[in-house]
């Protein structure tokens, strides 16, 4: 993603680093590993798997705030320096959390890069990689054996929690099934490309102009050619559903949102971090899964 994510300037480096070193300690308490992951949705997948053997700090979770616009904190900080694993999404989606591992010391810490895991590579690399469910396993088979390497012990317990977390996929993997079997090559359209990874997944077409989904992923406002192209995608009825990022509203959001209504288009509300109401990652994915069949007449 080419819009950087917020980050404390460099002077407030040093009471970060400070701040992590202090609690950099080894790890004592036998069984219980510390985790960090950037986001609260990866959290909640190593929750699963490391189970009562892990204990897990995700930074960035509140579904209020846009995660492109989080700035790290000293406890954010203390907590990556304390962890024995450390989960990133990549793509420069949470570069706060690179620049904060550059700037602890961290032993024999481990971290693992969602995006080194999938081998998404190019400069334009959608980094929502959680939405791209049939993926998700790899991930989660990179964190059971990253948890099974430094606590070898309970590997039998990371392996079940693991066999259990994949078939906990399966019904999110079904509804996306149905959606490609009943509304195959549906047209559709999103603000940003959060939700892309699965819309491919169950087969859909997505007509948003590319220069319009760009913009507003950078945090930019459309040029008028692409403003003037999505609002006659809407207006015309040229699409079947509008999936719109409600963690990350504009001006120009709320008008493509009004016209769909409007034009009595059904809209799809997707978030980018897991919001409180679910319990798990699964919970949340099949929820809007779901939701998107709904808005497709299914």
């Amino acid at each position: 993603m080419s819009r950087a994510v917020a980050f404390a300037v460099a002077a407030a480096l040093a009471p970060l680093t400070a701040a992590a070193c202090a609690q950099n300690q080894p790890h004592l308490d036998t069984g219980v590993l510390n985790v960090v992951a950037g986001e609260n949705f990866w959290g909640s997948v190593a929750a699963q798997i490391g189970g009562s053997h892990v204990r897990v700090t995700s930074i960035v979770s509140d579904p209020n705030a846009d995660p492109h616009l989080y700035e790290s904190s000293a406890a954010s900080a203390a907590a990556v320096g304390a962890a024995e694993l450390v989960i990133e999404n990549g793509a420069g989606y949470d570069d706060f959390l690179t620049k904060l591992l550059g700037a602890t010391s961290g032993g024999n810490r481990a971290v693992i890069d969602i995006q080194a895991v999938l081998g998404k590579t190019g400069s334009d690399v959608n980094p929502h990689f959680w939405y791209d469910v049939p993926h998700v396993p790899r991930i989660a088979s990179a964190i059971e054996t990253a948890l099974a390497r430094i606590e070898p012990a309970n590997t039998p317990s990371f392996q079940a929690n693991l066999a259990a977390f994949d078939a906990s996929l399966q019904p999110i993997a079904a509804v996306i099934s149905q959606i490609r079997e009943r509304h195959l090559h549906a047209p559709v359209a999103y603000t940003e490309r959060v939700p892309e990874y699965l819309l491919i997944a169950a087969g859909l077409d997505v007509k948003t102009p590319a220069g319009f989904a760009r913009a507003i992923e950078d945090g930019n406002d459309p040029g008028p050619g692409d403003t003037a192209a999505m609002d006659r995608l809407i207006s015309s009825r040229g699409i079947d559903a509008l999936l719109y990022n409600a963690q990350a509203v504009s001006a120009i959001t709320q008008s493509a949102q009004k016209l769909a209504q409007e034009a009595r288009i059904p809209i799809v509300p997707v978030t980018e971090t897991l919001p409180p109401a679910y319990a798990t990652y699964q919970a949340w994915q099949l929820g809007q899964t779901q939701a998107l069949l709904r808005a497709l007449g299914g």
